[in-house]
This record gives C-alpha cells, structure tokens and sequence, in this order.
C-alpha cells in the first residue's frame, strides 16, 4: 500500500500538478479549464454530484495519471475550480486503488 499525504504532486497527461487528497468525495474532480488544457476527452457520460453547494450534473473524462510511480488511468468530473487552491482533487474512485492516508505526510 503507497502511503499519501493531504496534498499530493502528481502527474496529470505528463503534466505536473498538485492533488488535493480527499476521502470524502466519491470520484476525482478537475478544473474544467485544465481538462480543455490538457485535451481530455471525450466525455465519456455526465454524473449527478452532490456539495455543499446543492447538486450539479457534471461532464466526467478519462485520463492518464501518475502517483509516485504509479501509472492509471481513472475518471474525473468536470468543474469550475479556478476559485479553488487545487485544480485536481483525487477522490475515493481513485484512492481505493491501493493507497493509505496519512495526513501527518
């Protein structure tokens, strides 16, 4: 099992870019600017989600990422983030492939 800390710099389609590590979210988020950026899609089917802020049909992607070492492919929804410190938050459909939490890292 790979141990990750809170924040998490990983790799995205090659590029770099720091992870918010979050337990309670049922799938990986990304900044929908970041998604155009990185020339994901298609998306592949548009997802009901539930915050803070009520509930929202998001457009969800594929994409290739690399966390220490480790190589996947794992799907995202799509979101405006741009107010937000992390343009990716990894969430439970990646992070129970194998991964602990430890937030003292």
């Amino acid at each position: 099992m790979e141990r990750l800390g809170l924040i998490e710099k990983i790799l995205v389609e090659g590029k770099e870019i720091f992870a918010k590590i979050d337990t309670g979210a049922s799938t990986s988020s990304m900044d929908k600017n970041l998604a155009e950026e990185l020339g994901l899609g298609p998306v592949i089917k548009t997802k009901g989600v539930r915050n803070a802020h009520g509930k929202s049909m998001r457009p969800v992607v594929k994409a290739n990422i690399n966390i220490n070492g480790r190589n996947m492919r794992t799907k995202f929804n799509l979101i405006d983030r741009k107010h937000m410190k992390y343009k990716v938050l990894l969430g439970k459909n990646t992070l129970k492939r194998g991964f602990i939490i430890d937030p003292n890292k």
